[in-house]
């Protein structure tokens, strides 16, 4: 399978338009499982990797960093040479440990938080360091000149964001070009046919700044897969019910609105001859504005799906019927 590559946002860097997720690792999936993941997703193409060091998703203070440790013992046992063959991502922000400044974006948490990270993926520097999300309680000044001596320090080589609102983006692009700091240059958002409210946006802005986008739960936690039904429990092992995310998904996705989307995007990829995960995938692959959507997978084979969608060709009236069944994701949630 060849998947192509791309630029990241207006960087000279290329990255596969795929990329793998991996907040499985360490919780849902063991370390043998893991690896076998990223075996097959370096087979397939793959060469973008994206962690953070509160991962396992669904984990606690006393498991962060155990994803970024699996991933650094995998690259340890490919030989030392390996590590240039992948771009790794990796974000902070989130709780990851007993002190009331080990979170957030604070100057010292994310000067911490780099070296720890390094540690674990047991290499020199990330290709792409991340911002997990917002921070209320720390100025973005503050934040940026931490990121900006990272970069310096060449811990890092590009720094980006993920879970911001459109404003604080736009705000803290502006506060970096003010400064003279390193600029952002990627946004990591959720997208998916039953999550568009970034269309309205947060694209727009990326596209006028030049961001690289890369989304996550293209599969909205595997409800996109077609497997879950709604008259039936989650079963153990899912997203739905894994550890301390699951009620986080279920909120995101459990609902009779994206139940009742799901049945009728069943109906049009039976209808095309394709796995509905291959459409889903393929539909956030469509839009210009995409770098590489994050696939995410617990077993080896469920990224075959997936990874099918870089050499799926959406036909252009198909995309169009799957943009007006969806069209009501784009307004956000409904009132409950």
């Amino acid at each position: 399978m060849s998947i192509p590559t791309t630029r990241l946002g207006r960087t000279g860097l290329t990255v596969s338009k795929l990329a793998l997720g991996t907040m499985t690792f360490g919780l849902q999936t063991d370390e043998a499982v893991s690896h076998r993941i990223l075996d097959c997703a370096a087979e397939g193409g793959i060469n973008f990797l994206d962690t953070a060091d509160v991962y396992p998703l669904g984990g606690t203070v006393e498991t962060a960093g155990r994803t970024e440790e699996i991933i650094g013992r995998w690259l340890r046992a490919k030989g030392s040479s390996r590590r240039a063959d992948f771009i790794i991502a990796t974000k902070a922000a989130n709780k990851v440990g007993p002190h009331s400044w080990d979170q957030g974006n604070s100057r010292k948490h994310l000067l911490d938080a780099i070296d720890a990270s390094l540690e674990r993926l047991q290499t020199d520097h990330v290709d792409l360091y991340q911002l997990h999300h917002d921070d209320p309680h720390t100025p973005l000044d503050e934040s940026l000149e931490a990121l900006d001596v990272i970069v310096r320090s060449g811990r890092a080589r590009y720094i980006g964001v993920s879970n911001f609102l459109s404003y604080r983006l736009a705000r803290a692009i502006g506060r970096a070009e003010l400064r003279r700091l390193t600029q952002l240059v990627s946004v990591q958002p959720r997208y998916s046919l039953l999550f568009r409210e970034i269309e309205r946006e947060l694209l727009p802005l990326a596209a006028e700044e030049g961001l690289g986008v890369i989304p996550y739960n293209p599969l909205a936690g595997g409800l996109l897969t077609g497997k879950y039904k709604a008259e039936a429990k989650p079963g153990d092992n899912s997203r739905f019910t894994l550890g301390t995310a699951g009620a986080m998904y279920q909120d995101r996705y459990w609902n009779d609105r994206s139940f009742a989307a799901v049945a009728q995007l069943q109906a049009l990829a039976d209808e095309a001859g394709v796995a509905l995960s291959t459409l889903a995938v393929a539909w956030v692959m469509a839009n210009p504005l995409i770098t590489a959507p994050l696939l995410g997978a617990s077993r080896p084979e469920q990224l075959d799906a997936t990874l099918a969608a870089a050499e799926y060709v959406l036909d252009a009236g198909l995309k169009e019927k799957l943009d007006a069944l969806t069209a009501e994701f784009r307004k956000g949630d409904a009132p409950r």
